[in-house]
């Protein structure tokens, strides 16, 4: 079932009789049915009575809040994981130094791999003089990384591998308005970073769902350090999808001339509240407690939001070889296929993660 999107600052999403209504501020409402929804994702800060919520949770229907600058606020989740093996054997594997070694070995592999890929292709379609050699950097990475006898040499190698990759990203971004000047979050520092961030966003909620579609512990990560409140896993499960999906896509709204300049602003935010921006200007008054910390940032207007929205769905829908399955499969089933493998190695039903690699 396809997700329901609502991008408003105000408004109200209501109950009213078996149907959902979402009144925006200029008194437009839209409906939708409670029996064909799975999913509501709320860009903005809107108000859901508590009649729509208890309706929500009858039809089992989760909610996520997402900021405006792409930063994931949470879920609602409707149900809970009842599988408590699958948990035990995830805990357990924790503490298995050899396990826990080739799975973010198999992990940031894929990663590395697929950054290779579009480097490659960025080198022959866009005449990038550096590619090659960031190809080779990267080639030379993958070497050091099936020689690592440790979990930080691995992410040392996952991190050197991302600074060649981001260094040879920018030259596939076309229109001369579009910045990119590395990768920066929360908030974003140009506009093409604040694309990129949404875009992981959507992703990150994604791989989140088939994560809690089979019982997992989002919390209990390997190659990103279990930390509390961080859903480490999630983050250690969508590696693998950042080039091949997230990555060209966020070029592809940009080379396609998909969003343009004037669907972006600049935005001056205080302390670490990223969705409460101050405007266009620095305000120079202090805090209570000293001066509060001015952090400039790039923010997508709604018409860009929506656009970026209608891309990825599209890409969710768009099918991919998928050799377990010997055959195609849309990117919506490869992500909870992916998840269930995870889970069969965890479980030890299978001895080795084989994460996405494009070709």
């Amino acid at each position: 079932m396809p997700d329901i999107y609502i991008i408003s600052d105000y408004g109200s999403l209501r109950k009213e009789n078996e149907t959902f209504k979402f009144t925006y501020p200029d008194g437009t409402v839209s409906t939708f049915f409670p029996h064909n929804t799975e999913k509501i994702l709320i860009i903005g800060r809107i108000e859901i009575t508590a009649d729509a919520l208890r309706m929500m949770m009858r039809h089992n229907i989760e909610a996520v809040f997402i900021g405006r600058n792409g930063r994931f606020d949470g879920r609602l989740v409707c149900g809970e994981g009842k599988n408590v093996f699958i948990r035990r054997d995830q805990y357990r594997r924790l503490d298995d130094a050899t396990f826990t070694l080739s799975l973010c070995k198999s992990i940031v592999a894929g990663k590395i791999k697929n950054q290779i890929s579009f480097t490659r292709r960025i080198g022959r379609e866009r005449g990038a003089a550096d590619a090659d050699r960031a190809a080779v950097s990267m080639r030379g990475l993958l070497e050091s990384l099936d020689k690592a006898s440790t979990i930080d040499q691995v992410r040392g190698c996952e991190g050197a591998a991302s600074r060649a990759y981001f260094s040879v990203f920018r030259h596939n971004i076309i229109p001369a308005w579009a910045r990119f000047t590395g990768r920066r979050m929360n908030p974003p520092g140009d506009n093409v970073n604040a694309v990129m961030s949404f875009v992981y966003t959507l992703m990150n909620y994604s791989v989140e769902s088939a994560i809690a579609a089979e019982g997992l512990d989002p919390y209990a990560g390997y190659l990103h350090v279990p930390e509390y409140g961080r859903k480490s896993l999630i983050f250690d499960l969508m590696e693998e999808y950042r080039v091949p999906v997230c990555d060209t896509l966020t070029s592809s709204v940009f080379n396609l001339g998909i969003i343009k300049e004037d669907e972006f602003e600049d935005v001056v935010f205080s302390g670490d509240d990223d969705d409460n921006p101050l405007g266009t200007q620095p305000s120079s008054e202090d805090g209570e407690d000293g001066p509060v910390p001015r952090r400039k940032g790039v923010l997508m207007k709604k018409s860009s939001l929506k656009k970026v929205i209608d891309q990825f769905e599209k890409r969710f829908e768009s099918r991919y070889h998928y050799l377990p399955a010997d055959g195609t499969i849309t990117l919506r089933r490869l992500v909870h296929e992916q998840v269930k493998h995870f889970k069969r190695v965890i479980s030890g039903e299978e001895s080795h993660y084989r994460p996405f690699v494009i070709k």
